[in-house]
């Protein structure tokens, strides 16, 4: 069954940068848009960022664009979000996401917090 593990979250300082992962298993990884999405407290989820299947296509926010980027390793079945300039409004459960067969699958998220 598909299943989609997201690490490295935590604390961080404004301006700071964190590094999320999402290690990938139970369908072709290879083979499909991966993407990564938030929900903040009292707030519904919002896409951050996707990818193509090869890396050739990637798409952002408007709120991450110029800050974060989306990157992904297919013979580790693995997606990345490398968050840079990190402010407080980024505070959020951080999620990865594919749509295989027209279900969507989500990770359990990992949290992100951004405070001084």
């Amino acid at each position: 069954q598909v299943q989609l593990v997201e690490s490295g979250g935590g604390s961080a300082q404004p301006g700071g940068s964190l590094r999320l992962s999402c290690a990938a298993s139970g369908f072709m990884f290879s083979r499909y848009t991966m993407s990564w999405a938030r929900q903040a407290p009292g707030k519904g989820l919002e896409w951050v960022s996707d990818i193509y299947s090869d890396g050739s296509d990637t798409n952002y926010a408007d709120s991450v664009k110029g800050r974060f980027t989306i990157s992904r390793d297919n013979a580790k079945n693995t997606l990345y979000l490398q968050m840079n300039s990190l402010k407080p409004e980024d505070t959020a459960l951080y999620y990865c996401g594919v749509v295989v067969t027209t279900t969507p699958y989500w990770g359990q998220g990992t949290q992100v917090t951004v405070s001084s």
